[in-house]
């Protein structure tokens, strides 16, 4: 999936051009352009803007003529780069200039050694100008000492009147920023930089406060459970737990206890009641993951709970009311399903009542940054590794590719990456395109994929009512003799259905 974990990123602006700042994990301010440039780019000091964590959101000209770095080469960048901290006062040092409240005057650290590009040190007096939980971003002035004699005092006090200028014609706008934040909370774990992300929560902003049935679409990895989570977590069910049930982990033969609980004695080695997952899902949302892979025989009960919210458990025959509100997501097209007899019509118009399509990752990649810096921050704590920046070839690499595990591909090759990094910048090695990542398009793969698919259905049934032969149209003898040509075989755990996506 995919993706998760908390979307605390930086946004690594491109230049003035392109600067914005993020308030929370889904609200963009966005600044005013010839305001900054008139502020940063002029003045004789250098300013650095950074998130809490220290990235690097933007330098002007003055801190790359002190650093010998351009400013693209700073931009997504820690702090850490500039100011290498080697030692425990200095360390210090850059957590103060990180944190501050409301009643936090403006500081500054004098004779820090910082460091340029071609390594050699240089000592420098820095100034912390906004305390960070007053914006959501610090501005650090830089001034490289040895010029002090050049009187660049008035230069810092103009840069301070300047950006208290734009801290104040943004206070306004916090206002409503910070209603919005609190609206949007439970979605903080999504990433929404990109258009198609944000439509998608549009979505989900409009469903959520309601009990309507909401079938999630979208590839394998794109994350449809943590989609599934913030509509639970918008919707009036929030108090009570989400239930997720995999329906193409659960073996056929025990899908309806699981789904809808037995009694005592339904069959041997039942020694107890047990309630079945809509049972514990009453008051609350329950999750139906890969909606697409449940049996046939299956659909016709998942369909009497969908219509009447009523359950029986196996074994039982006293009807149980259920109060529960579905959301069910797959990666199979439903409607092709339904189609080639794979899938209940019944069922499927049942479940289509609000589609949201999740786009895969390669039509969302402005949230790429973000979810990058997302999974490194998360597995870095995980392994203990003091990551703070990542190669500018890796990011270029990890653009360039096409991403067809999605975000669950994504966080897997971060991940990987983090564990065998040995020092404080990440490399990652993206994953080569391979001819497995094309569908084949041989008429006999396709035959066989087709076959497979009609037999998981049924359990790898193939003879009588309901049977694989029969929905595919053949005679049962042909059948058998198709899929020893082809190769097919039932697999040891085929009961246990297809790749579970989350």
């Amino acid at each position: 999936m995919g993706v998760v974990g908390t979307s605390r990123c930086a946004v690594a602006p491109a230049g003035i051009d392109g600067t914005s700042l993020r308030w929370g994990s889904l609200v963009t301010v966005n600044i005013d352009r010839s305001l900054l440039q008139r502020v940063f780019e002029l003045v004789p000091v250098g300013v650095i803007v950074c998130d809490d964590r220290g990235t690097i959101l933007f330098a002007n000209p003055a801190v790359e003529r002190t650093f010998g770095y351009g400013s693209a080469e700073l931009i997504g960048e820690r702090l850490r780069m500039l100011l290498p901290l080697n030692d425990e006062r200095a360390r210090g040092v850059r957590d103060t200039l990180l944190s501050g409240d409301v009643s936090t005057p403006p500081l500054c650290v004098s004779e820090l050694a910082g460091r340029r590009k071609d390594g050699a040190d240089v000592t420098i007096e820095v100034r912390r100008l906004i305390p960070k939980s007053r914006q959501p971003f610090v501005v650090l002035s830089v001034v490289d000492v040895s010029d002090r004699a050049t009187g660049d005092a008035v230069g810092v006090q103009d840069t301070v009147a300047r950006v208290k200028h734009v801290r104040d014609r943004l206070a306004i706008e916090n206002v409503e920023l910070r209603r919005e934040v609190r609206r949007l909370g439970p979605r903080r774990d999504v990433v929404a930089e990109s258009p198609a992300i944000r439509r998608v929560l549009e979505q989900l902003d409009a469903v959520a406060g309601t009990d309507a049935t909401v079938l999630l679409l979208g590839e394998t990895g794109t994350g449809k459970e943590v989609f599934a989570q913030a509509i639970h977590g918008l919707s009036e069910r929030r108090g009570q737990p989400m239930i997720t049930v995999n329906c193409a982990a659960i073996p056929s033969a025990l899908i309806e206890s699981e789904l809808f609980g037995r009694e005592r004695g339904a069959y041997t080695g039942a020694l107890a009641r047990q309630a079945g997952r809509f049972e514990l899902a009453h008051q609350s949302t329950i999750f139906l993951d890969e909606i697409g892979e449940l049996p046939l025989e299956a659909q016709g009960k998942m369909l009497r709970v969908l219509q009447e919210r009523v359950i029986e458990r196996l074994g039982g025959g006293q009807p149980v009311k259920v109060d529960v509100r579905i959301v069910a997501a797959t990666n199979r097209n439903l409607e092709r399903a339904v189609q080639e007899r794979m899938f209940r019509e019944d069922l499927f118009y049942r479940l289509n009542v609000f589609p949201i399509v999740i786009p895969p990752l390669r039509e969302r990649m402005d949230d790429l940054p973000a979810l990058i810096w997302t999974f490194i921050d998360e597995y870095a704590a995980a392994f203990r590794k003091p990551i703070d920046s990542i190669s500018k070839d890796s990011l270029a690499a990890l653009r360039q590719y096409n991403w067809p595990g999605n975000v669950r591909e994504l966080r897997n090759v971060i991940e990987r990456a983090v564990i065998v990094a040995k020092g404080h910048r990440l490399t990652v090695e993206v994953p080569s395109p391979s001819s497995a990542e094309r569908p084949s398009t041989r008429l006999a793969d396709f035959e066989a994929e087709q076959i497979r698919r009609v037999m998981h259905s049924v359990g790898w049934r193939v003879r009588g009512t309901g049977g694989a032969a029969e929905l595919l149209g053949m005679k049962p003898n042909t059948l058998d003799s198709r899929m020893a040509k082809l190769g097919i075989v039932r697999p040891p755990r085929a009961s246990f259905g297809g790749r579970p996506e989350h």
